[in-house]
């Protein structure tokens, strides 16, 4: 939380005074606010960020004459650079504030996606890295503000599908990156025509990435004027010497049910990066020739995730069964895995469409739920430090699993590969079954609810009790004297 989250503010509860509404109950319903803006540029960002993370695979191996395995660590390049700076980042999320590090991330992400356009020559691959790095670099920021942004300025009826939104975004810039590269840049084989494609493709993504800048320096707010939940003023009102940094970090990492879901997060999300890393060579070893397809698979992934992410961020909000939707969500990801795995080699593109759909709504919509179920589990810890180690679970996984399961699908099949994450999946379905629904968030805004229903309840019934007690001594009085 930052610190300016951490002073007692004018919106703090004041539970004891009936008189006056508490600041949460300014904000009943979500209506188009600045955190529109927040989270829009969250989501943009981060679909940003995703797509051109798609766009180095494209043609890239012939471009720059390099190994498939170089273009690989491409991509793992973001899940490297994300495990040792997810601390700083998350200090400086809590000192420094969501507009520094929504201006922080926005900013690297134009500054890589310009120097990528340096990098339009065979010999210019470590131009590539470089802006592929930087690119990383502001993934750190952008990852882990969904759900502080969700907390921050919506309400309890509202923050978990604000969260999948975010998300949603995400997803959407994994899709494009899916979709568009086999699009634009046609398989040919002249390098002039291949630079030149790139170079359209790399100038749209630059163009777009400091648009996004300028609107982040326009119109991002740091937070409402009055928070949204009950929850959210208890955090704000907390005086800066209650909190430590070292200490949050400490707590959660001794609370067991948070712990368990980091694992659990980590293989789900690790699973889907490599999927989505190995997902064309897949395909294409399958069905030679069928780059476009391959494409399409991925966006097919991701399309019915986002379908998904924001399904199960509505459901949450209207019956917050945290650990009932996160188990089941998680062995129907299990399944999904499993079909696909079976189906992907039977020769029908329109099966692996089906399967792939059906993964894809369950594995991506279990994203916003781990974020959501672990702001439950460790309230009232800071939601980016929380999501910041659900994240480096993901890339840490997901590199394990990405170089795994790369080298088994190439000393072996894809079937094998595939199987390699079937028992990555088992295993998190059965752990996810032994996190206990501590929901401590949901927790506090009831206990809030209680408080003030009781408030009002005595402000109504004070005045009645009142006139009742002045009635009776009158009838006393006129009994003992009745002239």
């Amino acid at each position: 939380m930052t610190k300016a989250h951490r002073k007692p503010t004018q919106g703090a509860p004041q539970t004891g005074s009936p008189s006056r509404r508490p600041a949460w109950h300014l904000w009943p319903g979500h209506t188009a606010c600045p955190q529109d803006a927040g989270l829009g540029h969250s989501a943009s960002c981060a679909s940003l960020r995703s797509m051109r993370r798609r766009l180095s695979f494209c043609r890239a191996p012939r471009f720059y004459g390099v190994s498939t395995f170089a273009i690989d660590w491409l991509s793992m390049s973001y899940m490297i650079t994300y495990i040792p700076l997810l601390f700083p980042v998350a200090w400086l999320l809590d000192k420094r504030g969501l507009r520094f590090i929504a201006l922080a991330g926005s900013a690297l992400n134009a500054l890589g996606a310009w120097v990528k356009l340096g990098s339009l020559k065979p010999h210019l691959f470590p131009i590539t890295v470089l802006g592929q790095v930087i690119c990383s670099l502001a993934q750190v920021f952008i990852l882990g503000m969904p759900s502080r942004i969700a907390s921050v300025w919506f309400g309890s009826r509202e923050v978990s599908t604000a969260c999948s939104i975010a998300v949603f975004g995400n997803q959407l810039g994994i899709a494009v990156g899916f979709l568009v590269p086999p699009v634009l840049i046609p398989n040919v084989d002249d390098v002039e025509k291949l630079a030149y494609h790139i170079s359209i493709m790399f100038f749209m993504t630059a163009g777009v990435a400091t648009a996004l800048f300028i609107l982040v320096v326009i119109v991002f707010k740091e937070k409402p004027p009055h928070p949204p939940s009950r929850a959210q003023a208890l955090i704000q009102s907390r005086p800066t010497e209650e909190y430590s940094y070292m200490q949050s970090i400490l707590r959660l990492l001794h609370n067991g049910n948070f712990l368990l879901l980091m694992v659990t997060y980590g293989l789900n999300t690790g699973c889907f990066y490599a999927l989505s890393t190995l997902l064309n060579r897949m395909v294409i070893h399958h069905y030679p020739g069928k780059e476009v397809n391959a494409g399409r698979i991925g966006l097919t992934i991701i399309l019915s995730g986002m379908v998904g992410a924001l399904i199960s961020g509505i459901w949450l909000d209207r019956s917050k069964t945290y650990k009932q939707t996160t188990l089941v969500v998680y062995t129907m990801t299990l399944v999904g895995m499993i079909t696909y795995t079976f189906t992907l080699s039977l020769g029908h593109l329109w099966v692996v469409f089906l399967t792939a759909g059906m993964l894809g709504f369950f594995m991506t919509g279990y994203l916003p739920l781990g974020f959501e179920f672990a702001a439950e589990l460790t309230y009232p810890e800071s939601e980016g430090i929380s999501s910041g180690l659900l994240n480096v679970s993901a890339q840490i996984f997901g590199i394990a699993f990405t170089i795994g399961q790369g080298q088994i699908i190439d000393h072996f099949e894809t079937k094998a590969g595939n199987l390699f994450l079937c028992s990555f999946l088992f295993l998190g379905t059965i752990m996810t079954a032994f996190i206990k629904a501590d929901l401590r968030r949901q927790q506090a805004n009831l206990d809030n609810e209680q408080t003030v229903s009781k408030s009002l309840l005595h402000l109504c019934c004070a005045p009645a009790i009142s006139s009742g007690q002045h009635t009776t001594s009158l009838l006393s009085r006129n009994e003992a004297d009745p002239f």
